[in-house]
Formats: C-alpha cells, structure tokens, sequence
C-alpha cells in the first residue's frame, strides 16, 4: 500500500506543479462550469468535438492539489477518446475514488488514471478529485453549470 500511496502523491504533485491542458479552448463547443460551494474549488471545461469524438479538451479554475492534477489527468486521459469511452472512464474514476475499497479499479481501462485510487484514503477529498470530471460529463450532456456538492 506505500508504493500506491508513493505513486498517488507523486502524480498529484507533478500534476499540480504542471498541469496539462490548462487554458481556454477557444474551439470549444461544449463548455461547463463547475463549482463545489462546499470547499470553494471552481473548473471550467472546455471541450472540442468532432462528432462523438473528443478532438480536444482543456481546463481552467481554481482548486486543492487534488482538484487541479485530477483535472490534468482526466484531460489527458480522454482526449482522443469518443463521448462513451469518456463517459466509461467518468464511471470507473467516481466508483474507484468514491468506492467502498473492496473493488479493484479496472486498470486496462484507466492506465495511469489509477494513480486517483488514493483519494479513497482520504474520503473529504473525493469531491475535490471528482469535480472536473463531473463538469467534463456535464459538458458532455450540454450543461453549462454543474453544482456539485453531493
């Protein structure tokens, strides 16, 4: 369990210090708000489609080490990939972050994006780790805002 808890802050560390895909997206034509009133994280998703294909994706806001690298991850993690493939990994992230711990994440389809699995050692932080993702899907159904303080 060290070695994942090794992995899990170096990643969110590198994320942080270097986010990937962080700026405006003026190709965007889908872009969502997301805001978690609760902790005071804001992102702002911008996403290119190309059909059902995710040409490009970028992130701006505001936010913990967690919510910044998580949203760098998931940035990386779907460009290139079609709504449902994005819409996949949304679903594994939030159960693999929010889970009860006794289900192993799927590792082929999350690659790197297991490196998240240690936000469920810390259960205040989920909302911090799955606020991008959550304003990525609601981008992807055509919400402007999404509220997320569940």
């Amino acid at each position: 369990m060290s070695d994942l808890r090794e992995l899990y802050q170096e990643v969110i560390l590198d994320h942080n210090r270097s986010p990937r895909n962080f700026r405006s997206l003026e190709t965007a034509n889908r872009v969502s708000e997301g805001h978690n009133p609760l902790c005071g994280d804001e992102v702002k998703v911008f996403v290119e489609l190309d059909g059902n294909v995710i040409t490009d994706i970028a992130f701006q806001g505001h936010g913990c080490a967690i919510s910044k690298a998580s949203a760098s991850m998931m940035t990386s993690g779907v460009k290139g990939k079609t709504t449902g493939e994005a819409e996949a990994l949304f679903e594994e992230v939030h159960r693999m972050v929010a889970g009860d711990g006794d289900t192993q994440p799927n590792a082929d389809l999350l690659g790197r994006l297991t490196a998240l699995a240690g936000v469920r050692e810390f259960p205040n932080r989920v909302k911090c780790a799955t606020l991008a993702w959550h304003t990525m899907n609601g981008a992807l159904k055509g919400q402007k805002e999404v509220v997320f303080n569940e």
